[in-house]
């Protein structure tokens, strides 16, 4: 019994075990990504012009709106129930997409196909929900890392799937979607189990070991995302070495248990060598203790002044938050970045085809991969400057609009090789933009309702990608391209996807000034954040801590 009580919920130990699993859901909840991996099957079975097609990309990212309904919960039901419904919905979106295309049942209307791909989009802002809100609250003092981390991970999910499948099953898309319906219900399970809500870190020794854990977890994923891009860029592999390559993957992604493993050992060591004393009072990772989120003293510093309305950095409804600029400034720049990315994503596999590439599975991964570092560097980075100077987070944001815009124009010009820098590029960008936005839209408006907020602010995948994929990308292709005896219609050159590249470069543009914008009207919350980290550490260092 001693050591279940060591990683319990409440421990040390059980709040990073919860994390762990964390981890696990969100290296599989980013099968929204890979539409591009099994989107050439489900045009060709159902005869589906590029805009048809697209509009089925859409489709999946309509799903998304409705995590609305998942903010809504968030308040209201447990993480273990959040995720429960998100597995449930993406065995059912992802298996009857399985049983289309592996010919199981013929292809439904198209309008039952897009209610099936919404569903499988759905899905995953349940899985989200669950896991940010719950991390960001357990981890207040640590967004960034937080943030980074997570949302990193879904970054690579799109290129665990992709390199398993191309490694064990040759690229095949039935067997892809079988996949993506059937190993997020059974990883959900793990973290239903051990994801439970529980109080921050209340002292700096506290914030220092998360600080320090967190390192670790930052490293792991980084040997991860190395592994799977040494395995993309070397070229055809022999079954027995794709075999191996899948174990390793397996025992890598299993290795941040090591972190609450080590904790519990800790934790059970002391308790039984002082079985006369408290256990939280004699591990050296003191467990939790329920305080409030801010020490007295921190109260004493910020004045409480008595407005009617939240002033940016309290907490904020949903209603408070709409009234502000600060709040659709971030909206709109959010738009321009992940609505744009998302169309170089949801086409991927068709802007390889018009260049001339055979197997464009390699950009898909490269775009997830890259996304990976940017999300898990920013993430980081953007914490470390607020601590070190106070300096704004969307400022990284800005840097990531005005990169992206480069690498739009490098894929209009199509010069040799450009698709891999852009979807290099396109990746980097589009990860900083979701690592950044998290945190800083918990850091304007608070953790109250964050869970609603976060999922409002979502809306713009859906929203972007019917502008810029089913739309934009959609016409213009189609503009370009010729009809084909089956049915659909075909593009190649690079021509294909010019004009579209251009009005994204524009797009980006516009997004960069927003972003700049936002860290001019956040400078002065971002200064008081590090004002009173800074006084912290020092009444902390007074009282001998």
């Amino acid at each position: 019994m001693g050591i279940l009580k060591v990683i319990s919920p409440t421990s040390a130990a059980g709040k990073w075990m919860g994390f762990v699993t964390a981890v696990w859901v969100q290296a599989i909840s980013g099968n929204n990504y890979t539409f591009s991996n099994y989107s050439d099957a489900l045009k060709s079975l159902m005869a589906l012009t590029q805009l048809q097609l697209n509009n089925l990309s859409v489709a999946k990212d309509v799903g998304k709106a409705f995590g609305l309904l998942a903010g809504l919960s968030s308040d209201r039901i447990s993480p273990s129930a959040l995720l429960l419904i998100g597995s449930i919905e993406g065995f059912i979106g992802y298996g009857v997409q399985w049983l289309v295309v592996s010919q199981r049942i013929q292809p439904l209307p198209y309008w039952q196909m897009c209610i099936f791909l919404c569903m499988g989009g759905n899905s995953t802002t349940w899985m989200n929900t669950a896991i940010l809100v719950t991390c960001i609250r357990n981890f207040r003092k640590n967004r960034g890392p937080v943030s980074g981390i997570l949302k990193g991970y879904v970054g690579l999910s799109t290129a665990i799937f992709t390199d398993i499948c191309t490694a064990l099953f040759n690229n095949d898309p039935a067997r892809f979607l079988l996949m993506l319906s059937v190993v997020p219900a059974v990883i959900c399970f793990f973290a239903i189990i051990f994801l439970r809500e529980t109080p921050p870190a209340t002292t700096t020794a506290e914030e220092k070991s998360e600080s320090r854990y967190f390192a670790i977890f930052n490293v792991l994923a980084v040997i991860i995302a190395v592994y799977l891009l040494i395995f993309d860029i070397t070229g055809d592999h022999g079954h027995m070495l794709s075999q191996a390559f899948c174990i390793v993957l397996l025992i890598l992604l299993a290795t941040p248990i090591a972190v609450p493993v080590y904790l519990a050992i800790q934790n059970f060591i002391r308790s039984e060598h002082v079985k006369t004393l408290d256990v939280e009072a004699t591990t050296t990772e003191p467990l939790l203790v329920r305080n409030e989120p801010e020490t007295t003293e921190e109260k004493e510093v910020i004045p409480v002044l008595e407005k009617v309305f939240p002033v940016i950095g309290e907490e904020h409804t949903v209603f408070e938050a709409f009234k502000t600029l600060d709040f659709w400034i971030l909206f709109v720049s959010f738009l321009c970045g992940v609505g744009t990315g998302l169309a170089v994503q949801n086409n991927m596999g068709q802007m390889g085809l018009a260049l001339g590439y055979v197997d464009v599975s390699i950009f898909v991964s490269l775009t997830s991969i890259w996304g990976f570092f940017g999300r898990i560097g920013s993430g980081s980075v953007s914490e470390y400057f607020i601590k070190k100077a106070g300096t704004p987070r969307p400022l990284w944001n800005a840097a990531a609009q005005i990169l992206m815009a480069v690498g739009y124009i490098l894929m209009a010009i199509a010069m040799p090789g450009s698709l891999y820098i852009g979807s290099i590029v396109v990746g980097i960008c589009y990860g900083v933009r979701l690592a950044i936005t998290v945190p800083t839209a918990s850091e304007l408006f608070g953790l109250k309702y964050y869970g609603l907020i976060y999922n409002i602010l979502i809306l713009n995948l859906p929203l972007g990608s019917f502008l810029f994929s089913g739309l934009l990308a959609g016409f213009l292709y189609d503009a370009e391209a010729t009809a084909t005896a089956g049915g659909g219609n075909t593009c190649v050159g690079a021509h294909c996807y010019r004009n579209v590249f251009i009005v994204m470069t524009a797009t980006c543009v516009v997004g960069f000034a927003l972003d700049v914008w936002l860290a001019i009207r956040t400078k002065a919350l971002y200064s008081r954040i590090y004002t009173n980290r800074k006084l912290k550490k020092s009444m902390a260092a007074s009282n001998g801590q």
